[in-house]
């Protein structure tokens, strides 16, 4: 086995005798660099850094300790807290949660400033470790400097707050703690059902006391990913259901890309005929040049797989729990379709009283192919899904073609698919552009699609657009960004340029929030200060990214943006690319209807209206 950079030649697991007078931040850092993963047969360092704004509760202590293993644990500076853990939740994601990072701040307004990432990663199910400082456990100092102070309860501190959006939280209050914490944490952290963000609060006095701590603590680990099988019972009723459907249909989530399984899911739809859909996690678990690739589904959906999610009579969900975006807010799939859950988490299983199958997706879709071998789908069925597959080519053509008219986001979409290779990875995240990436990116290979809209986190772009860069190095990463999204969080541009990590941004401007604009008008209201006024500076974005260190350029129209892309392919450095857009212009092609509830009782005429077509939809919803 050939052990990869940064990772020691020795076998793990070894036990050793003896102690090491450690302080917990020491030994807490030393332990990092000893936990290990294999990944494609190479053996690494799970832990690829730290990410640190330091203060007052960190430098001193947890700051030496990194100083000391700076060259097998590097510690990376950022621009904002929240930033820098989106960075780190996005390299767990490109790395398809093999590989993690960590994130420390100081007390306070530091620590709290990555609850909103925190949250991110708890929803979408990725590791990150956050290592936030916390008050005095002696309470010799108290109220030290930036403490939050709960009058009914002595023991809370603003670290707290991480608790409901945290797989495991817990406070260091004595060194001798880490020997039971560190590896629980190690056990969230690389565990299919339980994955997400892990927080280990560290009262800032403890980090720098010392403990005997036993060598043995240190010893290098080997975590190897767990495959559970499912069920045979579950598995055989799935096989039944399958064999005599007249209109399947596959539903992949998340969990095909990080169970690996695109190889098998590739093959089983090859093999059968079944048609396959992807929600935005799972999107790119086939390429669009496969005959059984519909693409998107649901809100943000091709057409072609809506049409085949409303006609399926048996529905196979993939590793996805079938939020409200792809499920049209549970109006999509036909009363009497019946609906497998193929899901290694048990909390997302049965979800919308779905037949459960209890298993890692690529163990069951292995064993499908096995199981299903000589089973074809019916030819009217292959036929209907290879027509409504042409129909939606020619809408794709329509919708991504330049009309000469000021562009829309579709054909911004267009613009860099064109330009695209197989070696991009596009990165997208809250607001109109991933409903359009999601109906209309053409994956050309698995990886190539990274979508934040499990939380649909405004300011992930550029921070998320870094953390990929850094997984994967020798990837042309192109993050896609709304003028507002940019505003709310850039500073990692900045942070970008300093480590020489090269990413394109290309930065839609439509004068504010154009999305949700269009919401608010398709509900009857007025746009509420969405768009920004005439009256309202215009913003130099050009001058902005270049004064954080990019290359950046404005251009006017369709053609000049490819354009500008081909230049960016070449850049050694961070580019910014500035296009203005219609905030008015939509994608009419695709989609389906969404569940936002419409005020029962309003003077405004539009929303009376809005009202009465929200009234007739939503009684098919709960009867």
């Amino acid at each position: 086995m050939a052990y990869g950079a940064g990772a020691i030649p020795a076998g793990c697991g070894g036990r050793v005798n003896g102690t090491a007078r450690l302080t917990a931040a020491q030994a807490l850092v030393r332990w990092m660099t000893a936990q290990h993963v294999e990944i494609d047969g190479v053996a690494t360092r799970y832990f690829a850094g730290v990410w640190a704004i330091f203060g007052h509760g960190n430098v001193a202590a947890l700051g030496e300790a990194l100083a000391g293993v700076r060259e097998t644990l590097p510690t990376y500076r950022a621009h904002s807290e929240q930033g820098m853990a989106h960075a780190a939740i996005a390299f767990a994601k490109a790395h398809r949660r093999d590989r993690a990072m960590a994130c420390t701040s100081s007390i306070g307004p530091g620590a709290t400033n990555m609850v909103t990432a925190a949250a991110l990663a708890h929803v979408n199910r990725l590791p990150v470790l956050f290592l936030p400082s916390d008050v005095f456990a002696s309470r010799r100092p108290d109220p030290v400097l930036q403490q939050v102070e709960a009058f009914a309860d002595a023991t809370v501190s603003a670290n707290d707050c991480f608790r409901p959006v945290s797989r495991l939280f817990d406070r260091i209050v004595r060194p001798e703690q880490l020997i039971d914490a560190l590896p629980r944490a190690m056990a969230v952290l690389t565990d299919p059902a339980a994955c997400g963000p892990v927080t280990v609060c560290l009262c800032q006095d403890v980090q720098a006391e010392a403990f005997d701590y036993p060598l043995s603590f240190f010893r290098e680990r080997m975590w190897r990913r767990r495959r559970p099988e499912p069920d045979r019972d579950e598995l055989a009723r799935l096989v039944a259901a399958v064999q005599g459907a007249k209109r399947p249909l596959i539903v992949a989530g998340g969990g095909v890309l990080y169970a690996r399984a695109e190889a098998t899911l590739a093959a089983l739809a090859t093999a059968t005929g079944i048609p396959v859909a992807e929600t935005q996690a799972g999107k790119g678990a086939l390429v669009w040049k496969h005959p059984q690739s519909l693409g998107g589904i649901g809100v943000t959906g091709t057409a072609a797989a809506n049409a085949a999610a409303a006609a399926a009579d048996v529905i196979v969900a993939v590793g996805t729990r079938l939020q409200d975006f792809t499920t049209g807010s549970r109006t999509l799939f036909a009363a009497d379709a019946v609906l497998f859950q193929v899901n290694v988490a048990l909390h997302d299983v049965a979800r919308h009283d779905a037949e459960p199958v209890l298993g890692d997706a690529d163990v069951t879709l292995r064993a499908l192919v096995d199981a299903l071998k000589g089973w074809q789908v019916p030819d009217a069925w292959h036929a209907a899904v290879g027509s409504a597959r042409a129909a939606w080519d020619d809408a794709w053509r329509a919708t991504t073609t330049p009309d000469g008219a000021i562009p829309s986001d579709g054909q911004v979409v267009g613009a860099i698919w064109r330009q695209a290779t197989t070696n991009t990875v596009v990165v997208c995240a809250a607001g109109g552009l991933p409903g359009d990436l999601h109906k209309l990116w053409r994956v050309l290979r698995p990886g190539g699609y990274h979508a934040e809209y499990g939380y649909s986190c405004m300011g992930y772009e550029i921070a998320g657009a870094l953390g990929v860069a850094m997984a994967l190095p020798v990837r042309d990463v192109i993050a896609t960004v709304g003028d507002g999204s940019y505003l709310m969080l850039n500073s990692e541009l900045a942070t970008a340029v300093m480590l020489g990590v090269k990413l394109t941004v290309v930065l839609v401007d439509n004068r504010g929030f154009g999305c949700i604009e269009r919401l608010a008008c398709a509900s009857g209201s007025e746009g509420l200060g969405n768009l920004l006024p005439d009256a309202a500076p215009r913003i130099d974005f050009v001058a902005h990214a270049r004064s954080l260190g990019a290359v950046a350029e404005a251009v006017d129209d369709i053609a000049a943006l490819e354009a500008a892309l081909a230049r960016a392919r070449s850049a050694r450095s961070v580019t910014v690319i500035v296009v203005k857009t219609d905030p008015a212009r939509a994608t009419a092609a695709g989609g389906h209807w969404w569940d936002v509830a419409i005020p029962s009782v309003s003077s405004r005429p539009g929303v009376v209206a809005a009202r009465g077509t929200y009234e007739r939809i939503v009684p098919r919803v709960t009867s």
